[in-house]
């Protein structure tokens, strides 16, 4: 036997040969398969450089209710069979968009005063500043086109001193805010964000919501029936908040999930689970991540980042709501910039969207957080999170496994202060 996987045995236990993957991403529009699976190939041909191991994409299926391919990734003593399902939600989000402008901002606008006048917006403040100015960013830029729209109207008055050719002015640099501005900065997506975020809180989602009851299905019978060595779930931004309800209803159809043969992996990533979990109207969401964070059997590792302002950073999901911590999530604060080369850093480090976008993407660098090793390696992902550098200590230069320390108890890294 080779004594390389011996080794990796004795650190990590058995190595991971075979897993499936639930992967929800976050409210993007962008969506469509063709898209979707090249962005995946693209970026799992950098973790390949990276790692220096050799991957291959194939088998793409279709359902209504997630896109299906295969993953197969290769080092000199290891072979992992990956069985990634991409959750979809596309076509809840396109409903969201096709809506009217009007209709689009006068719901925007009473979803903003909802999460202001219930008290949301002040405990973003209190819990991560940089979150609130995510926030703001949307309705801000749209007062601030208004305005601008406005004065355009007073200074044509000014001119012209007529009332009719200010009305005209003003409703032009209305228009052209809304055929430029509102477009280039995504504003009508993020306004349908919030939409769909207030909508979730108070009322839920029927076409998700039975999405998920059917995913939530094939979770528990790919986690009691595959021959897979781990079942991972994986919620980027708000698709967090979905992964969570997913799990939810499976524990529902089997509250063994995760004890019997094949362990369960809940990996939280640039997560948006406060952003719903602080609303004071999230009752039945907070109960959910309660039930979820209750079952020992599920492993729980929530990733952060200090520059990516679409998450929540140093924070502790279970206690900023309240809940109890005796379960809550393994915490790990990631760095952005070490995953990445300088050049490449600086060119996305202002655009928050890209950056935010780093936790799915290929990195330049070997990490504590890695996408790809996470979800097509060959350590399972709780020992990964354990680990205080990932798989960096794991993987050797050629991208076999190598020897280390075992992962111990002592070692889990809940502190939310805990720089990986």
């Amino acid at each position: 036997m080779n004594p390389r996987v011996v080794a990796g045995e004795t650190m990590t236990g058995q190595p991971v040969a075979k897993r499936v993957v639930f992967h929800i991403g976050g409210y993007d529009p962008i969506t469509l398969h063709a898209s979707v699976q090249r962005r995946f190939v693209r970026e799992i041909a950098r973790f390949q450089r990276t790692w220096s191991v050799k991957a291959t994409v194939d088998g793409s299926h279709d359902t209504a209710d997630q896109m299906q391919w295969n993953v197969t990734t290769i080092g000199p003593d290891w072979l992992v069979e990956t069985d990634y399902r991409l959750v979809r939600w596309h076509d809840v989000i396109e409903v969201f968009g096709e809506r009217g402008i009007g209709s689009r901002i006068s719901v925007g606008i009473l979803a903003f005063l909802d999460f202001v006048l219930a008290g949301t917006l002040w405990r973003y403040l209190q819990t991560n500043w940089r979150y609130a100015l995510f926030f703001l960013y949307p309705f801000v830029t749209f007062g601030l086109l208004v305005a601008a729209a406005f004065l355009i109207g007073v200074a044509a008055y000014k001119i012209t001193g007529s009332i009719p050719i200010a009305a005209g002015g003003g409703l032009f640099g209305l228009a052209a805010a809304l055929a430029g501005p509102w477009r280039w900065l995504h504003l009508g997506d993020l306004f349908d964000d919030w939409i769909f975020s207030c909508e979730y809180i108070r009322f839920g989602n029927s076409e998700i919501e039975q999405r998920l009851d059917r995913l939530a299905a094939e979770l528990v019978v790919a986690a009691s029936n595959s021959a897979a060595d781990e079942i991972l779930v994986v919620g980027h931004s708000l698709g967090a908040v979905l992964a969570v309800d997913l799990l939810d209803r499976a524990l529902k159809l089997d509250p063994e999930l995760g004890r019997k043969k094949i362990p369960v992996t809940f990996l939280s990533v640039g997560s948006s689970i406060l952003k719903i979990g602080l609303h004071p109207k999230a009752v039945r969401f907070r109960r959910t991540v309660e039930r979820v964070a209750n079952s020992r059997a599920i492993f729980w590792g929530d990733y952060q980042a200090l520059t990516d302002v679409l998450n929540f950073y140093k924070c502790r999901p279970m206690a900023e709501m309240g809940l109890s911590t005796e379960n809550e999530a393994t915490v790990r604060v990631v760095k952005i910039s070490r995953m990445l080369n300088d050049d490449m850093y600086q060119r996305i480090r202002f655009n928050f969207f890209r950056v935010h976008c780093q936790f799915v993407s290929g990195n330049d660098r070997r990490t504590s957080y890695d996408y790809f090793m996470l979800t097509c390696g060959p350590i399972s992902a709780k020992s990964q999170t354990l680990a205080p550098d990932g798989a960096v200590s794991m993987i050797a230069d050629d991208g076999g496994l190598i020897a280390g320390a075992p992962v111990s108890e002592s070692e889990l890294l809940g502190s939310p202060g805990a720089a990986a």
